[in-house]
C-alpha cells in the first residue's frame, strides 16, 4: 500500500471518511458534550492557504509541523463539534498553518511575504479522535503589518461541504509571550487591536483560545469549534458504501485500551485486509484476513499481539475483488 494510497482514502481525493454519518449506536465512551455550542463565524483563507491534500499531502499528514522554525513550542488543541446537537464530530479532518516568528508564510515568496515557495513548515492536518480532539505541535505565531497574531484552519466535514476560521489570543498573555522571548520574536509587541483587525473586529469571543504556560517550556492552546452537522456521543454503525462493496463502523469499545473490534459488512466475497497506521501516515501493522464472504464480519485488534503501544490511530480497511480495490480509514481512539 503506498502512502499517497493511504491518503486518498482518507478521503482526501474525495468525500471517503468524510462523509456525514447516518447511524449511531448509543454506546457508553468518555466523550461528554460541550458546555457551548455556537457556530465559529466564517472568516477569509487569507493570501496564503495552500491545498495540503493535493501538493505534498504525505507531507502535511502530521502533528509536529515545527521543521526549522524558531520561537517558543504551542501545544495546539482544538475540539470539533456538531452545531446540530452539540457533540462531538469524530473522523472529520481539521488543516491548520500560521505564519512563523517572522511573520512569514511557507509556500509563498512575494512582496508581501519573502518567503519559500517550496517551504512547508507550520502547515498540517489530522483527523479528530473520538472525542472530536485533535493536536498540533507547532510555533508560536508572529504578527505582520495590518493583522493581528492569527492561526487559520478549515474543518472537512465531506469533499463538499468545509468550515473556514481563524484564531487569536489573548492579548496580554500573547504579549508576555513575546517579551520573554525578545530574541526570536524581535518585532516586540503586537500593536494591533482586536477591533481593528478586519477580521476580528465584528466579533472574537469564539476564536479566542485559551494560552496558557506548560512545564517544558512551551504553551498549551485550547479552542472548541462549533460547525454545521451532527456530532455522536457513541459508535457509528453504517455510513455510506464504499463503491457499493462493503460499510465499515467506527471500532468498539472506543476510546479503548489494549483490545478493539472493527466491524464491517462484505456486500461483495472480497480479500480483506486491515492495515494500522500512527499520526505520521505510518503503517505500523497489517492484519490479513483473506477471502470472506458477504455478510457482517469483526476483527479484533489486540495491541499486544502487535507489539503496538497503546495510542492513537488510523486503521485502513483494505477489500479486494474483481471489481478492484476499495478503502475506508477511521480513527481508534486510547485511553
Amino acid at each position: 500500500m503506498k502512502r499517497s494510497d493511504f491518503l486518498k482514502s482518507m478521503g482526501i481525493a474525495g468525500a471517503g471518511a468524510m462523509l456525514p454519518f447516518d447511524k449511531v449506536q448509543a454506546a457508553t465512551t468518555s466523550v461528554t458534550k460541550a458546555t457551548a455550542c455556537s457556530l465559529i463565524p466564517s472568516e477569509t483563507e487569507g493570501p496564503f492557504p495552500l491545498d495540503l491534500t493535493t501538493t505534498n499531502a504525505a507531507t502535511y499528514f502530521r502533528q509536529d509541523l515545527r521543521e526549522d522554525r524558531a520561537g517558543v513550542d504551542l501545544n495546539l488543541k482544538m475540539k470539533i463539534i456538531g452545531l446540530d446537537n452539540c457533540l462531538p464530530m469524530a473522523n472529520v479532518r481539521v488543516n491548520v498553518w500560521m505564519c512563523d516568528s517572522d511573520g512569514i508564510y511557507s509556500g509563498y515568496n512575494n512582496s508581501q511575504n519573502p518567503g519559500s515557495t517550496t517551504a512547508t513548515y507550520l502547515r498540517g492536518y489530522q483527523m479528530t479522535d473520538a472525542n472530536g480532539e485533535v493536536n498540533f505541535l507547532t510555533k508560536f505565531p508572529g504578527w505582520y503589518n495590518g493583522r493581528i497574531c492569527h492561526i487559520h484552519f478549515q474543518v472537512y466535514v465531506s469533499s463538499i461541504y468545509k468550515a473556514v476560521s481563524q484564531l487569536t489570543f489573548p492579548i496580554a498573555d500573547k504579549n508576555a509571550l513575546y517579551a520573554a522571548n525578545s530574541s526570536v520574536y524581535t518585532k516586540g509587541a503586537d500593536p494591533m487591536a482586536l477591533n481593528s483587525d478586519n477580521i476580528f473586529s465584528d466579533g472574537y469571543s469564539l476564536q479566542m483560545a485559551t494560552l496558557t504556560a506548560n512545564s517544558g517550556g512551551g504553551y498549551d492552546s485550547y479552542l472548541e469549534v462549533a460547525i454545521a452537522g451532527t456530532g455522536a456521543t457513541g459508535l457509528v454503525n453504517y455510513e455510506g458504501e464504499t463503491g457499493g462493496h462493503f460499510k465499515m463502523g467506527q471500532n468498539f469499545p472506543n476510546p479503548y485500551n489494549g483490545v478493539t473490534t472493527i466491524p464491517f459488512t462484505l456486500n461483495t466475497a472480497s480479500d480483506v485486509q486491515l492495515d494500522i497506521y500512527d499520526l505520521n501516515a505510518r503503517k505500523v501493522a497489517s492484519i490479513k484476513k483473506g477471502e470472506l464472504s458477504t455478510g457482517d464480519h469483526t476483527i479484533i485488534v489486540d495491541m499486544d499481539n502487535l507489539n503496538l503501544p497503546v495510542s492513537n490511530y488510523l486503521y485502513q480497511l483494505q477489500i479486494t475483488n474483481a471489481e478492484g480495490a476499495f478503502r475506508q480509514v477511521k480513527m481508534m481512539t486510547a485511553y
